[in-house]
């Protein structure tokens, strides 16, 4: 799937709104409101957490005192809460039931991270549709997913549940997911609503700690954090999720340059915008409200409709409304965007569960589709020639606390996990090579810290090949998951030590929530396989590429940095007064050196300036060659568009993918600009020599970059433009102009 450069090209022909025209549910919408009492309309701004079938929820719904409930995924209790506010409620508005389902609901794909490994937007459509489908047989039609937080702290637990550092690549993913999650109609059966988070720049947390302050310039809020949250609103996500933090002193949930400014008037996007869990009530200890009737008040003039087990809208709306404070116009517009979800839901002709079609999962299908992902997703970090194995690769020594770890190779985030679908590597690995397997976990898991790893050693002395998983608990990211050290846990590395001294090749396969620093484990493996948490099918499809029946189709995401102390670290970053032009790292210091004699440019002394990995890089089982790319002109206006044509070629022997990637750099302009930006990639499959021209359109509006103003601009001037594998661009440049 091509993703050309424009925003809007990332979102066409994606339709999120039921097929009933606008102006009839406008108009339904209109006489519910006349109808409503003030405590009806506030009862439509709660969502509250289910727990079952309790006469004091079944009170309230009856009442009209409920929106929306959280966590019940048991067809029958839906359908009976539902009957509550259908047919025993005063004005019969149905109830939205909502779910994190982040990554798949039973049948489990790669965590997001995983996904924008793939580079394949057609794969994250496939498998947030495959949720919605299973997720909505429960009763469940509104996912909080998905997450397009910018994340270039790899400290930070929730990188794991966004597509990386990118904007562009972060952009074509959410979209890609509201699609798949909606399709194109959300009165149809097995479709969900997507709600874009977190609104915003949550992933810019201060330290990589979950749920921290940000600080972040226009210019950088508009040109890395809001682009994703922009295609998202524009292919028409139903809904909308306020971030935690709070940017430049301002919380998201009271925040109306964003919720309003922003979102409503710029974007004129129309959905329903929700506040993270008590995000709202939270506010006062951010020190921005006094109690929580100052934060419903602030929240609702901000542009926040409903209110997230947060119980300041249900207890305070209605003395702030008779006051003065809070308009009745504000709350009939939150209502609106309340009851417009719910109709483009088509829950008020189709509320209920069909019990003929529930509780379908695990279809042939779906586990299909989650094997392909997470092979797609698998990124081959270092290869000495070792993989694949090929079908008799001898005795195989299969070790390390995530060879068989049915829950954690899922990852974050997966609340209706059940493991013993799962099928890990050590399962697959089996029914592929049979008796020539053994096994021992040398850990038990990822934390463990006991190195008594003497029957393991004996088994690895005596095998062909050393296949060691190492990595992360799924505890060890997500949500309030942040690690100041992202190294591997426990006694991991000095278990790898251990096998390595045996002699044998170990071939590393890392599961994990997020990019870890692991230069020492790289020059201890022949081989090192990186898998951001790949899910149910994981298993299955690291056993094939492993063995070479499926190559390794990741691309990274993200960068990879050699120790914790480089992030956040990320490819596009400006090139200073001082670029590393020489240095000399720690253990070449001659003693009594002068204090300028290491190079005074950008780096550190124990690291350098570069990642281990770069963005955007990855290794497959075939070997590619760029040609110079061709442009269809050197100048444009800036109104105009150039386009650019690369021919790529399988130079191996085996078929493979790869993924064409298009970068830009401005080296004059008003503002410094980054040294690169990724302006458009295609994933392209190519048999043994054969050539592909790749072609991209690049308009001079997607130069674009924001003043202190938020105003952006496009300047004229000489640019610079590679076609390669990834952000390293070891390629030679070409120049075009803006004139």
């Amino acid at each position: 799937m091509r993703i050309t450069t424009a925003i809007a090209a990332l979102i066409l022909g994606v339709s999120a709104h039921a097929a009933k025209p606008a102006h009839d549910i406008e108009t339904r919408i209109d006489d519910l409101l006349g109808k409503m009492t003030l405590e009806e309309k506030i009862g439509q701004l709660n969502q509250y957490t289910g727990s079952g079938y309790s006469p004091d929820m079944s009170g309230r719904v009856k009442a009209g005192m409920v929106g929306s409930i959280l966590n019940e995924v048991n067809p029958e209790t839906v359908n009976a809460l539902q009957r509550d506010a259908v047919e025993n409620s005063r004005l019969g508005i149905p109830l939205v039931f909502a779910r994190d389902v982040i990554h798949g609901f039973r049948t489990i794909f790669p965590i997001p991270l995983g996904q924008g490994a793939t580079w394949n937007p057609a794969l994250v459509e496939e498998g947030s549709a495959i949720a919605a489908q299973e997720a909505s047989s429960t009763g469940i039609r509104w996912t909080f997913s998905p997450m397009v937080d910018i994340a270039r702290d790899a400290r930070w637990g929730r990188i794991a549940e966004g597509y990386g550092e990118d904007p562009v690549l972060t952009s074509a993913m959410g979209v890609a997911a509201i699609k798949g999650y909606q399709g194109d109609d959300l009165t149809k059966p097995g479709t969900m609503a997507a709600c874009v988070k977190h609104f915003a720049c949550y992933g810019a947390a201060e330290s990589g700690r979950d749920y921290n302050t940000t600080w972040v310039p226009m210019e950088l809020l508009h040109d890395v954090y809001l682009p994703p949250f922009e295609a998202g609103a524009k292919a028409g996500a139903a809904t909308f999720m306020c971030s935690f933090n709070d940017i430049n002193g301002v919380p998201s949930s009271g925040n109306p340059y964003l919720l309003r400014d922003i979102l409503r008037d710029k974007w004129q996007w129309d959905g329903l915008m929700v506040s993270d869990w008590n995000s709202i009530t939270e506010m006062i200890n951010h020190g921005f409200c006094a109690d929580r009737s100052d934060a419903a008040m602030k929240a609702a003039l901000a542009g926040v409709d409903m209110d997230m087990e947060g119980h300041a809208y249900d207890n305070n709306l209605a003395a702030l409304v008779n006051s003065g404070a809070v308009p009745m116009e504000t709350i009939d517009n939150m209502v609106r965007n309340v009851l417009r979800l719910k109709f483009r839901l088509g829950l008020f002709d189709n509320p209920y569960v069909d019990m003929a079609t529930a509780n379908r999962f695990y279809t042939p299908e779906a586990l299909d589709a989650a094997r392909r992902t997470a092979e797609e997703s698998a990124i081959l970090l270092t290869n000495s020639g070792i993989l694949p194995l090929g079908k008799r690769p001898g005795k195989i020594f299969v070790t390390g606390p995530m060879a068989d770890a049915p829950h954690d190779q899922n990852g974050t985030w997966c609340f209706d996990l059940e493991k013993s679908h799962t099928v890990t590597p050590l399962a697959a690995l089996r029914e592929k090579y049979g008796k020539a397997v053994s096994y021992s976990p040398g850990l038990t898991y990822s934390r463990d810290k006991n190195t008594d790893f003497g029957k393991a050693l004996e088994m690895a002395a005596d095998a062909d090949v050393i296949l060691y998983f190492a990595g992360e608990e799924a505890v060890l990211s997500g949500e309030a998951h942040s690690r100041a050290d992202i190294t591997l846990p426990g006694a991991q590395t000095e278990y790898l030590r251990a096998l390595a001294a045996t002699g044998k090749p170990v071939v590393t396969v890392i599961m994990a929530g997020r990019p870890l620093a692991i230069p020492e484990e790289c020059n201890l493996s022949k081989a090192v396989l990186y898998s951001f948490h790949p899910g149910t099918m994981g298993g299955p499809a690291l056993a094939n590429v492993i063995s070479g029946d499926a190559a390794p189709g990741g691309r990274l995401p993200v960068s990879i940095p050699r120790m914790s102390g480089q992030v956040p670290l990320y490819y596009a970053c400006k090139n200073t007064g001082r670029p590393t032009t020489e240095m000399t790292l720690i253990d070449d210091i001659p003693l009594e050196a002068g204090q300028t004699s290491t190079g005074c440019t950008s780096f550190f002394l124990d690291a350098g300036h570069e990642p281990l990995f770069p963005f955007g890089y990855g290794l497959g089982y075939t070997s590619f060659a760029y040609g110079t790319p061709v442009l269809s002109a050197t100048e444009m206006p800036a109104d105009g568009s150039i386009d650019i044509s690369c021919t790529v070629t399988n130079t191996g022997k085996r078929s493979g993918s790869d993924v064409v990637q298009l970068y830009v750099r401005d080296p004059v302009a008003s503002l410094a600009r980054p040294v690169k930006e990724l302006k458009a990639f295609e994933k392209i499959t190519l048999a043994p020599g054969e050539s592909r021209t790749v072609s991209f359109t690049l308009p001079a509006s997607a130069l674009a970059f924001h003043n202190a103003k938020g105003e952006a601009v496009i300047e004229a001037g000489d640019f610079l433009l590679w076609v390669d594998d990834s952000s390293a661009c070891k390629s030679k440049p070409v120049e075009f102009r803006i004139k």
